[in-house]
């Protein structure tokens, strides 16, 4: 591999990350917030024991779905990723660590992984961004 594949290859490498986790936090902020609704969020979260329910179900529903944007577009990606762990971490000891690994936390662990390397590493030199900001200056003639 020369230096330019791996310059490639550093600059693209977290997009398919980024797009798959924040595309899987953004559904299912959107089930909970439309399929579901914040009343049946709400109710699950008191039924597993989550304090204040009802603000629990509301900033669930938010951060999913906003902290899902945020790694879609590479905006702010180290906090959302931190909010996103955190709940994954959540969601792990309050309900998926005794039905065990298979069938159980497996899921929630991988995007808990995916959230952690993000917070660690960041959005990557491609974001809506660097993407948008480049467009612009190649059509006004700044870059060439």
């Amino acid at each position: 591999m020369n230096g330019h594949d791996n310059s490639w290859a550093e600059n693209w490498g977290l997009v398919p990350l980024r797009l798959a986790v924040g595309l899987v936090f953004v559904v299912h902020g959107a089930q909970k917030l439309f399929v579901f609704g914040l009343g049946g969020a709400a109710g699950f979260m008191a039924k597993v024991g989550i304090p204040l329910p009802s603000v629990a179900a509301v900033v669930v529903t938010a951060v999913e779905i906003l902290g899902g944007l945020a790694l879609v577009l590479g905006l702010g990606t180290r906090l959302a990723a931190a909010l996103l762990a955190f709940e994954m971490l959540i969601a792990i000891l309050t309900v998926r660590l005794k039905m065990g690994f298979v069938g159980g936390y497996e899921f929630e662990l991988t995007l808990l992984a995916a959230s952690l390397s993000l917070v660690l590493l960041g959005a990557g030199p491609v974001t809506a961004k660097t993407v948008f900001a480049r467009r612009a200056a190649t059509q006004t003639g700044g870059s060439r």
